[in-house]
């Protein structure tokens, strides 16, 4: 499997997934919608994993990548969940966007990436203050909207640390090994949050638009896009990982106000548009190493390049 298919396939289910999770907790609730979704996708990576005869790695530094990708599936996952039934499915994709810049910090100091140079600085400055424009909307509408905003802030952080702890441990286990083990780490988690939260109380009904989002997410948003993500960690800059940001916002912006009727203010606008330009700047230098001038003077990705992009 090529890196840019990867890519593609990461794009188009992380912009999309925002808003099955907000139609996923409709009627059933958030709690069930997401421990529903994360059990059946760690019976489906159980079952490719008996049916592609892989065995599941068990050595010390497999279990430490199994409970740093764990760390994602389940506080990352359960922040975001939470975090939705606030926001527009649009702003939560907005808001996760800044996680280039937070695993950026993370990197530099975990795994001893470059320090920022000018434009990852300006690019960090622009994502802040396009964060502060949204805050500063969220808090003139209401209380319950700032909640929503932090709880995708903490799912940002948590997804980023994730990522950084798995690329320091996992460089070497298969992408389906990790996207198992992580989804059998946090499954309990999720089964005995739900006992404590909402008793396990089964939902009396379960509309057909819930049941098919968390069909969805049970087996795109977990199995499928978990081993996409994981397999580009695995072949990339843990920074670069994170470049499918810049796009997923927008589409998933697109997607809400047309499936979903969302409407985006003027002000959350300008701050979504800060946002972008700040992770387009932030990554400029990723952005020109991965893209190339081709003879008609267009511009294309560079799956070569990008293949050999050392871990």
């Amino acid at each position: 499997m090529s890196v840019p298919f990867a890519f593609a396939g990461i794009i188009l289910i992380w912009s999309t997934t925002p808003l099955a999770i907000k139609w996923s907790g409709e009627g059933p609730g958030f709690l069930f919608g997401v421990t529903s979704r994360m059990l059946l996708g760690a019976l489906l990576c159980v079952a490719l994993m008996l049916l592609l005869r892989q065995r599941l790695p068990l050595h010390k530094r497999a279990l430490q990548t199994y409970a740093a990708a764990g760390l994602a599936v389940y506080g990352a996952m359960l922040s975001v969940y939470w975090g939705a039934q606030f926001i527009p499915s649009g702003l939560v994709s907005v808001v996760f966007g800044l996680t280039p810049l937070v695993t950026g910090l993370l990197a530099m100091r975990l795994l001893n990436d470059e320090p920022f140079g000018i434009e990852k600085l300006a690019g960090s400055i622009a994502g802040v203050i396009g964060l502060a424009i949204i805050f500063n909307t969220s808090l003139s509408q209401s209380d319950i909207a700032i909640q929503g905003v932090l709880a995708v802030l903490l799912s940002v952080l948590l997804h980023s640390i994730s990522s950084v702890r798995v690329k320091q441990s996992g460089y070497d286990i298969p992408a389906l090994a990790i996207t198992t083990g992580g989804l059998l780490f946090a499954a309990p988690l999720y089964l005995l949050t739900w006992v404590i939260v909402d008793q396990a109380t089964l939902p009396t009904e379960i509309p057909l638009r819930a049941g098919l989002s968390i069909l969805y997410l049970g087996v795109f948003g977990s199995v499928v896009g978990f081993i996409l993500f994981f397999y580009i960690l695995r072949h990339l800059h843990a920074g670069r990982v994170a470049l499918v940001t810049l796009i997923t916002p927008v589409i998933a912006l697109m997607i809400g106000q047309t499936f979903n009727h969302e409407v985006i203010g003027q002000q959350v606008f300008s701050g979504t548009l800060l946002i972008l330009l700040g992770l387009v700047l932030y990554q400029w230098q990723d952005l020109r190493a991965i893209i190339r001038p081709v003879p008609d003077g267009m511009v294309a990705l560079d799956p070569v390049e990008a293949e050999k992009e050392p871990d």
